[in-house]
């Protein structure tokens, strides 16, 4: 079974829309993005680049595939990042796309987010990880099917966006398996799921 890691930068008040440029995500009228690149340092590149140093795959929902693939399948500088992100064999998770060509070593995956991903997941092969998508998160989330999150927990509230979890995801428990605050007061947290999924012991 391959776990999944889900990495997502959150406000205090959850949430987790238009991180990185005023035009990222303007859904529901949302006028606040870009909050995030203001709180980056060297604490916080060095702590995501330990996870991009581990084999492993990515898995997308198509807007944040789509987004992605601009920001980053075009570019050639030296930027380990890059390297990663056009290197690693990505899952995008859409039943609207007509096919992942735009963004090299991409595969489409088609149908129901938690039905397809749950027939990845049992499949041998590596780690896999999301970075944002929040949409898909929560329908794996409530399907019992990511075993660790990164939250990268920034010190502001915004009062309105789209947040990480809502009514609708269900009771389970985390463990916390590390942490650690950067100089700009993000806190970085590592956690495991302690509550087992449907039909396993704990």
């Amino acid at each position: 079974m391959r776990p999944i890691t889900a990495t997502l930068f959150v406000t205090l008040d959850g949430v987790v829309q238009g991180l990185g440029r005023p035009d990222e995500d303007t859904r529901n009228g949302f006028v606040h993005g870009g909050w995030g690149p203001q709180y980056n340092d060297e604490v916080m590149g060095r702590e995501l680049a330990k996870g991009m140093s581990k084999p492993g795959d990515m898995l997308f929902g198509r807007r944040t595939w789509e987004d992605f693939t601009t920001a980053w399948g075009y570019r050639t500088d030296g930027n380990p990042f890059t390297r990663h992100m056009n290197a690693a064999k990505k899952y995008v998770v859409s039943k609207t796309l007509p096919n992942a060509d735009a963004w090299e070593n991409s595969i489409l995956l088609r149908g129901e987010a938690a039905e397809v991903v749950a027939d990845l997941k049992a499949q041998p092969g590596n780690d896999l990880s999301i970075n944002g998508s929040a949409t898909l998160v929560r329908s794996l989330h409530a399907a019992g099917l990511i075993d660790h999150y990164t939250l990268l927990i920034h010190p502001l509230t915004l009062g309105r966006g789209l947040r990480l979890f809502d009514d609708t995801a269900p009771l389970t428990k985390f463990d916390l398996t590390g942490s650690i605050t950067t100089p700009k007061g993000v806190i970085i947290a590592h956690y495991t799921r302690s509550t087992p999924t449907e039909g396993t012991s704990a």
